[in-house]
C-alpha cells in the first residue's frame, strides 16, 4: 500500500472516529481530555488534519489505547474496505473536484457509518474485480459524467476556437486545410512534424500519432491517415498549445490513461480542434436548413461532410456539442461500432448517452446486439458490398448513410437515428459505423421536420437478441434465442405463483 500523506490522514481519522464512538464519547469529551479544540479534533476525524506526535500521544491517552495502535495503518476487518479505497489509486486519481468535491468530503460522507459503508464498498470492490474494472474505467466514466453535467457544450472552448479562427482570418466558415494547420503548428508553435517514423515500428501501425517532447516538440503522424484526419491531429495539437495544457497524452489512440487531467485535457483539446474545423456559426446555419427539410435526403448529410471535409465521426460528434444547446434537443446518444467482415462480432467502443434510456451499451459478453439497429444494418450492408460487389475497400469510399425511426421495445421510447458507415483508414479490414440518435419527444419534433417522411423506415429494436421478446417469426434478423428474456419471464411467473399461493392460503 502506498502511504501518502492523504492515506495517513484518512486512516487516522477513520480509527479516531471509530474508537471514540465505541467508547460512547462525544467530540467535546475527547477534546477536553486531550487538550485539543473540538474543531481541530473534527478536522482530524474528517481526514483533513494530521497532528504532531505530542498531540497524538494526548489523543491515545484520552482514548485509552496504545500510541502504536492509534498511529498504525491496521484497522479492524469491517473497516478494511474503507481503508483500501482511501489508500487506492482510485482515490488518488479520481477527479472529485470536477463534481465540486474533495476526497476528504467523500471520506466524511462514508465515515459517519464506517462499518455499513465498508460493507457497501466491499461489494463495489468485488463487482469491480469480477468485471476487471480498472481505474481507467472510472476515469472514463467520470469524463462522461462531466460531459453530461455540461450538456456536452463548453462555451469557453467555443469562444476560444472562434477567437483563434478570427485571428487567422478564417471568417468564411470554411475549414482550414491540413496543410494550413500543419504549417501553423510548425511556424507558430515550433513543432516538427514527422510522417515517416511510425512506419519503422509495425506494432504502432494502428496509432494515429505519437507526441515527442523536447525543446522543439515533434508530432509523429501516421501517413496512412486521410488528410482531414491529419488536420484534426494538427488542430488538436494547436489546441494543447492554445489552452496551455501541461499534462497530456503522448499517443493517439490511448496507450494508457495516467490521470484524469490527462484525459480531460485531451477532451478539451479535441473539442477545440472540432470547433476550429467546423465553425459553430456556419454549421448551425447548415443544421437549421437540414432540420427544416420536410423530406429525408442522405445527400444533405453527405454535402455537410463534404463542406467541412469532415469524417462521419467528426460531424456527428460535433452535432452532440451544438444541437442540445442551440436546438433544445437534450435527449440523445452517440455510438460507434466496429465490425470486421467475416465475423459475427460487432464491437461497441464509444458511447455518450445523454438520455435516460439505456440504449446499446456494454452488455453480457456472450450476447448479440440487436441487428435491427441501423448501425448493425449498415455494417452488414457494407460487408456484403465488399464481398459481393465491385466496391473496393478503400477508406476514401463514399460512406453509407441511413436514417431510421427505432422504437425501443423495452423502454417504449422512439429514437430518430442517423448512422454513417465506412471502412477505417488505418484498419481497412475493419468497418466503422457512428450513430447519433435523438429521442423523438416534443422538443425534437418542433426542431426537426423530416421525421414525418414515410421514406424513413420505422423499426422495432431491442438491446440484444437475448433480451428481445419478439418471436422468431416476427424478426428475421434474430441471431440468437431470447434466453435472458425467457429467464426473466420464468422468474416473473415464479413470483406470481408465490403470490397466488399466499393469497389462496390467506383466503382459506
Amino acid at each position: 500500500m502506498s502511504v501518502s500523506s492523504d492515506n495517513l490522514r484518512f486512516i487516522l481519522g477513520l480509527k479516531l472516529r471509530t474508537l471514540r464512538r465505541e467508547r460512547g464519547d462525544s467530540l467535546k469529551a475527547v477534546a477536553e481530555r486531550s487538550g485539543l479544540s473540538v474543531s481541530y479534533l473534527s478536522e482530524i476525524e474528517k481526514g483533513k488534519k494530521y497532528p504532531k506526535p505530542d498531540k497524538l500521544i494526548d489523543l491515545a491517552d484520552a482514548l485509552e489505547v496504545p500510541y502504536d495502535e492509534l498511529v498504525s495503518l491496521s484497522v479492524k476487518d469491517d473497516l478494511g474496505p474503507l481503508k483500501d479505497v482511501f489508500s487506492s489509486a482510485f482515490v488518488e486519481e479520481f477527479p472529485f473536484e470536477v463534481f465540486g468535491l474533495e476526497s476528504q468530503d467523500v471520506f466524511s460522507l462514508v465515515s459517519d457509518q464506517p462499518a455499513r459503508a465498508g460493507a457497501l464498498i466491499r461489494t463495489f470492490l468485488e463487482v469491480g474485480r469480477n468485471y476487471d474494472m480498472q481505474v481507467e474505467h472510472f476515469l472514463l466514466a467520470a469524463l462522461r459524467s462531466y460531459q453530461q453535467m455540461h450538456g456536452n457544450y463548453f462555451e469557453e472552448l467555443e469562444e476560444a476556437a472562434k477567437a483563434f479562427r478570427e485571428r487567422q482570418g478564417w471568417t468564411d466558415g470554411q475549414p482550414p486545410s491540413h496543410e494550413t494547420l500543419r504549417d501553423l503548428l510548425v511556424t507558430e508553435y515550433g513543432y516538427d512534424v514527422n510522417l515517416d517514423a511510425l512506419a519503422d515500428h509495425p506494432e504502432l501501425s494502428e496509432f494515429r500519432s505519437v507526441y515527442v517532447d523536447g525543446a522543439r516538440p515533434t508530432l509523429v503522424v501516421n501517413s496512412d491517415l486521410l488528410p482531414i484526419q491529419q488536420a484534426f491531429l494538427f488542430a488538436r495539437e494547436i489546441g494543447h498549445c492554445e489552452l496551455g495544457v501541461d499534462e497530456r497524452a503522448r499517443t493517439s489512440s490511448w496507450l494508457r490513461i495516467e490521470s484524469f487531467d490527462q484525459l480531460l485535457n485531451n477532451f478539451r483539446a479535441s473539442y477545440f480542434a472540432g470547433a476550429i474545423i467546423m465553425d459553430r456559426a456556419a454549421l448551425l446555419r447548415d443544421l437549421e436548413g437540414l432540420f427544416a427539410e420536410e423530406a429525408w435526403d442522405p445527400a444533405r448529410v453527405q454535402a455537410c461532410m463534404d463542406r467541412y471535409n469532415a469524417t462521419p465521426e467528426m460531424l456527428l460528434y460535433r452535432l452532440t456539442e451544438l444541437v442540445p444547446n442551440h436546438f433544445d434537443i437534450d435527449d440523445f446518444f452517440f455510438l460507434r461500432f466496429y465490425h470486421e467482415p467475416g465475423t459475427s462480432d460487432f464491437q461497441l467502443n464509444k458511447i455518450l448517452n445523454m438520455s435516460d434510456v439505456p440504449v446499446p451499451h456494454g452488455v453480457g459478453l456472450s450476447e448479440h446486439y440487436c441487428h435491427r439497429w441501423p448501425a448493425i444494418t449498415l455494417l452488414q450492408e457494407l460487408e456484403r458490398a465488399q464481398v459481393e460487389g465491385p466496391l473496393t475497400k478503400q477508406p476514401s469510399e463514399e460512406p453509407r448513410i441511413r436514417a431510421q425511426r427505432s422504437y425501443f421495445l423495452k423502454e417504449e421510447a422512439e429514437y430518430f437515428v442517423l448512422s454513417v458507415a465506412r471502412p477505417l483508414a488505418l484498419q481497412p479490414e475493419t468497418n466503422s459505423c457512428v450513430s447519433i440518435g435523438f429521442l423523438m419527444n416534443d422538443a425534437f419534433k418542433r426542431s426537426v421536420s423530416c421525421w414525418r417522411d414515410d421514406a424513413i423506415p420505422q423499426v422495432d429494436v431491442n438491446l440484444t437478441c437475448e433480451r428481445c421478446p419478439l418471436p422468431r417469426a416476427d424478426c428475421t434478423d434474430r441471431v440468437a434465442p431470447p434466453t435472458v428474456y425467457e429467464e426473466e419471464q420464468a422468474q416473473q411467473r415464479k413470483v406470481e405463483a408465490v403470490e397466488e399461493l399466499q393469497a389462496a392460503i390467506r383466503d382459506s
